[in-house]
């Protein structure tokens, strides 16, 4: 793979990590608000206190803006798999296209016209009704990801599908089985988690805010209630569902596994957890390991005898697949010319599972069939993913996560005593607003830059993925994204500064409140 090529991927992962990362920042408030309006509004039907219509209202305002920005980022994203990924979107087209389309639909037909109902129904629908309207949002912004989730779990691990020589592309064997893939429906509980952790944060830290400033005190002692619950019981939710999400990495991504823990030898079962280390991608060392014994053993295996390989081991393997897999291209390649051979054909059947393997040779020479001992060595090292940066991805992400949960057990211990007068507390809340979003970000990179160098895991190579564009196109589009993404993050925060400022749309009197 010659210089430019390698300058058009870089520049295509950079422009669509930069998208994607950006639009998430929007995903995690929508689902956790959504959840929270939902709660919110059945205490409201079921007290008829007016101050729970007010505190409804007043984050639903919050929730619209972040939604709309949610949906202009979803757009561009989704637009990319046809500009700078055109050979992925045709070689998966069959079986990607399906979830996106499916969340498209929701997320601009279903969730937007049950938004324009919760906004206008409120003096047109009955209380109950409108309760009804509530949670259909909630649900809808959770399949809405679900689809998604459906899709990236998928490219994590490539279930219900074949290759058909004869189309060159992947096809859909079974749509149960994709649809109730473990790794997409882990994926699935673990982010949703996440972002009512982010949307119950969000609450906490701008109640908390109201009560340092001495505004909208029972508006905002009301909010910290519900936040302190839901955000407590969602962080320790991300814990259990984070541990089944480790469990099946350990199981079908054995690469990623063992590069988060900067494993670069296979330890005698079960392997030791590293809390702390400075990994060297050069040398294949780790200094200064902190290690906790037993416990890696047990969250990748669920067993005390199953060990969990090594990332040296691992490329060992890679490299006796990827030996296994050159006969499959050599296959492929005939069948090109002649569909009808039928040695080619059992060929490339017996070998198929490794053919992904082979097409890692396609970025050392122009001919895997060729390939020379140390290509193949090229191509086998190329599998191992940036050791640092997962291992301290992973790390802070779970220090926050961890954080959480001691954060909301001090909020729900608080509003439990009645006592939302700690400023200490209160200024704690108002500072960890960003912290979810920062674990959500470190999350992605975990299962994304873990993922590489497959943008379809052990099926298509990432350099193959991308389309025949120029890179002064894709240093235009990616100057473009930057100034586009840059306005509306400015827009956002204007908005949000300004309806926090204003606060609820009245104050209910004490009488109203007691």
């Amino acid at each position: 793979m010659n210089s430019a090529h390698t300058l058009l991927v870089d520049l295509s992962r950079v422009q669509f990590a930069m998208t994607a990362l950006f639009h998430f920042l929007f995903v995690p408030l929508t689902l956790g608000l959504s959840a929270m309006l939902a709660i919110m509004e059945s205490v409201y039907v079921m007290t008829g206190k007016e101050i729970w219509r007010e505190i409804t209202k007043f984050w639903g305002i919050l929730f619209g803006i972040n939604f709309a920005m949610g949906v202009a980022t979803g757009i561009t994203m989704e637009f990319q798999f046809g500009t700078n990924w055109a050979y992925y979107s045709q070689y998966v087209g069959d079986i990607f296209g399906a979830p996106l389309a499916v969340e498209g639909l929701m997320a601009f037909f279903l969730e937007a016209t049950l938004i324009g109902i919760f906004f206008f129904g409120w003096n047109r629908l009955s209380k109950l009704s409108h309760l009804t309207v509530t949670w259909f949002i909630a649900i809808a912004s959770n399949m809405s990801a679900l689809w998604i989730l459906i899709a990236n779990g998928w490219m994590q691990h490539p279930v219900g599908s074949y290759f058909d020589f004869r189309t060159m592309r992947m096809e859909v064997k079974s749509f149960v089985d994709m649809f109730f893939n473990p790794v997409a429906q882990a994926k699935f509980v673990h982010t949703i988690s996440a972002g009512y952790v982010t949307g119950a944060l969000f609450v906490l830290g701008i109640s908390s805010l109201y009560l340092l400033q001495k505004r909208h005190v029972e508006f905002a002692k009301r909010s910290i209630v519900v936040a302190a619950a839901f955000g407590l019981a969602s962080a320790l939710s991300v814990v259990v569902l984070g541990d089944e999400s480790g469990y099946l990495t350990g199981v079908n991504q054995h690469m990623k596994i063992a590069a988060i823990e900067a494993m670069w030898n296979t330890e005698k079962p079960p392997a030791s957890f590293t809390i702390f280390g400075i990994p060297n991608l050069k040398t294949h060392t780790t200094k200064y390991e902190v290690s906790i014994p037993y416990l890696l053993g047990l969250i990748a295996t669920r067993s005390l005898n199953e060990p969990v390989l090594g990332i040296n081991q691992l490329v060992d393997i890679a490299k006796k697949r990827i030996k296994n897999g050159i006969p499959a291209y050599i296959a492929l390649k005939k069948l090109q010319k002649n569909p009808n051979d039928t040695s080619a054909q059992q060929t490339l059947k017996k070998h198929s599972n490794d053919l992904g393997y082979a097409l890692l040779l396609k970025r050392f020479t122009n001919n895997p069939a060729t390939a020379t001992s140390q290509q193949i060595q090229q191509a086998a090292d190329s599998t191992i993913p940036n050791v640092p940066v997962l291992f301290w991805a992973f790390r802070f992400m779970v220090g926050l996560g961890m954080f959480f949960i001691g954060l909301f057990t001090l909020a729900l211990f608080f509003t439990t005593m009645r006592n939302f007068s700690q400023r200490w507390f209160l200024v704690l809340a108002v500072i960890a607003i960003p912290l979810p979003w920062i674990a959500a970000e470190l999350g992605w990179i975990v299962a994304e830059y873990g993922r590489q160098p497959w943008v379809i895991d052990g099926v298509l190579p990432t350099f193959l993925g991308v389309s025949s564009t120029s890179t002064s196109q894709l240093i235009t589009t990616v100057t473009g994204f930057a100034v586009f993404y840059t306005a509306l993050a400015i827009v956002e925060i204007y908005l949000m500064v300004k309806y926090i400022r204003l606060g609820p749309v009245q104050e209910t009197t004490r009488k109203e409140i007691t």
